[in-house]
C-alpha cells in the first residue's frame, strides 16, 4: 500500500515583500519607543514574531502557530504589566547578536565561511573559485561578523543605561549615569540599519571592482540570487560541509 506523498511547501514570499515587511518593523519600532505607546510596543514586537514566524506559518506548522499564540499572549501580559518597554529593547541585541554567531561561527577551523558558501551557491555545483576570491570571502565574513558584534554591544550597554525603560532600570538597578530613551530608539531602530546598510553598498562596490566577472548583472539580480539562497543563512546549514580546498581549481571568478 503506497503512503500518502506530503503536502508540498507554499512558495517562499518575494524577496521584496520580505524586505518591505522587515523594513517595517524597526519604523514602528522607532514611532513606539518615542510615543511610549504600549499598543505600538505590543504591535511592533508582535510584528517581528509573525515575520521570524512566517515560513512555518505558511507551511502550517502547528509548533509555529503555538508558538506565536504563545508570544501573543506574553505580550498581553507585559503591556498589562508595564514591562513592554523592555521587551522592546532586546531584539535589536539578540538579532545582531545572532547575526554575529551565524557569520562567526563559519569562521572555525574546518569551516567554509558563510559568504564563501554563498559565492559558491551563485555560481552553480562544482563552482571552483579563485585563491583571491576565497581570501576575500572569509575577510568579508569577518567584517560582518565584527560589524554584528559591535551592533550587538553597543545596542546591549544603550538599552542598559536608557532612561526610561531601561533594562537596568527595569532590573532595579540605577547605575547613576542615563541614556535619552530617544536616543537608544534613533541607534537601534534607524542607526544600525543604516551601518548595515553601508556596509553592503561598500562591499558590494568593492567586490564588483575586485572581481569584475560576476554571475549575477546588477544589485537587484544579485539581491534576487541572494534570496534564492537564503537557505544558506539558516542556523544548520553547512553544518557537516568540509572545508574548501583553496588549491583545487583553477578557475578565476
Amino acid at each position: 500500500m503506497s503512503t500518502p506523498a506530503a503536502a508540498p511547501s507554499r512558495k517562499p514570499l518575494p524577496a521584496g515583500t520580505l524586505l518591505l515587511l522587515g523594513a517595517t518593523y524597526p519604523l514602528i519600532a522607532h514611532v513606539a519607543a518615542l510615543t511610549g505607546r504600549p499598543a505600538l510596543i505590543a504591535a511592533s514586537l508582535g510584528l517581528l514574531v509573525v515575520l521570524v514566524l512566517l515560513p512555518a506559518l505558511r507551511n502550517g506548522r502547528v509548533l509555529a502557530w503555538i508558538l506565536l499564540a504563545a508570544a501573543a499572549c506574553g505580550l498581553g501580559l507585559a503591556v498589562a504589566a508595564g514591562q513592554a518597554l523592555p521587551l522592546l529593547m532586546l531584539p535589536p541585541v539578540l538579532l545582531n547578536g545572532f547575526m554575529a554567531w551565524l557569520f562567526g561561527r563559519t569562521l572555525r577551523h574546518g569551516r567554509m565561511p558563510l559568504i564563501e558558501r554563498a559565492a559558491r551557491a551563485m555560481r552553480g555545483p562544482g563552482a571552483v573559485l579563485a585563491d583571491e576570491v576565497v581570501a576575500y570571502a572569509r575577510g568579508v565574513t569577518q567584517a560582518w561578523t565584527a560589524l554584528f558584534v559591535v551592533l550587538a554591544v553597543v545596542n546591549l550597554a544603550l538599552a542598559a543605561l536608557a532612561r526610561p525603560g531601561g533594562l537596568l532600570l527595569a532590573a532595579g538597578f540605577d547605575a547613576g549615569i542615563s541614556v535619552p530613551l530617544a536616543a537608544w530608539s534613533l541607534f537601534a531602530n534607524v542607526l544600525s540599519y543604516v551601518f548595515i546598510g553601508g556596509m553592503f553598498a561598500i562591499e558590494f562596490v568593492v567586490r564588483g571592482r575586485r572581481f569584475p566577472h560576476q554571475p549575477y548583472r546588477g544589485v537587484v539580480d544579485f539581491m534576487r540570487r541572494l534570496a534564492a539562497q537564503g537557505h544558506l543563512f539558516r542556523p544548520g546549514a553547512g553544518r557537516h560541509e568540509p572545508a574548501a580546498d583553496p588549491g583545487n581549481g583553477s578557475r578565476r571568478d
